[in-house]
């Protein structure tokens, strides 16, 4: 598969690196070329400028800041109508009410994912890959307490849908269906609210009951 990856940071990286060895052609486009340049030599993959990275793949892969994201969707939303989107983005601030010494980060958007969709009309856009840390994805660890590591998935377009189940599982990780783009709000809740336990020192797998010991009735 061609995949684009704008961007040239930690996730561009991690998931870039990990479809390289998978066997996928990667194109790494960044606002600097020589940041664009360096993540591609470190993973096998070739280089390009923003427009390039957008127009090369049947599957395009947002790393970016949120901050960067509006400057990038002007400069060439409309070139990835048709195309898959992943967005893996998350928009973390520091939580200025946490105890002092506390790390703890708070939502500064609620719903990264639609205005990556409104900035990119025709695009078909998935959330993905936003819960866990770049460093997470680019460990060789795959399977915890007998559990493969879990990527849940949202989006309204189903063949977007299995592209990106196909390039989760290329990563040797289990994808979920976790609904429409509606619901990727959700999923950038979960990750500002797992990430502040860890950085808390809490476990957070310990949260959630295994799938066979939870249950709930309907009210």
């Amino acid at each position: 598969m061609r995949i684009g990856i704008i961007g040239a940071g930690a996730m561009a990286r991690a998931l870039g690196g990990g479809w390289v060895a998978a066997g996928h052609e990667v194109l790494v486009g960044a606002r600097s070329a020589d940041k664009a340049a360096d993540a591609a030599t470190a993973i096998g993959a070739a280089a390009g400028t923003l427009h390039e990275a957008a127009g090369f793949g049947e599957v395009v892969l947002l790393a970016l800041p949120v901050a960067a994201l509006d400057e990038v969707l002007r400069s060439v939303g409309e070139q990835l109508a048709g195309r898959t989107v992943i967005d893996c983005t998350n928009a973390f601030a520091p939580d200025t009410a946490a105890p002092q010494g506390t790390t703890a980060f708070v939502l500064t958007e609620d719903a990264v994912a639609e205005r990556v969709a409104a900035g990119a009309p025709g695009a078909r856009v998935v959330k993905a890959f936003n819960v866990c840390a770049a460093e997470i994805w680019a460990s060789e660890a795959r399977v915890f307490d007998e559990r493969r590591l879990a990527v849940p998935l949202c989006g309204d377009d189903e063949a977007a849908l299995r592209q990106v189940a196909t390039l989760t599982e290329d990563l040797k990780l289990q994808p979920v269906s976790a609904g429409g783009l509606n619901r990727a709000k959700y999923l950038e809740a979960v990750s500002v609210f797992t990430v502040g336990l860890w950085f808390a020192g809490h476990d957070a797998r310990a949260v959630f009951p295994p799938l066979e010991a939870a249950f709930a009735t309907v009210d």
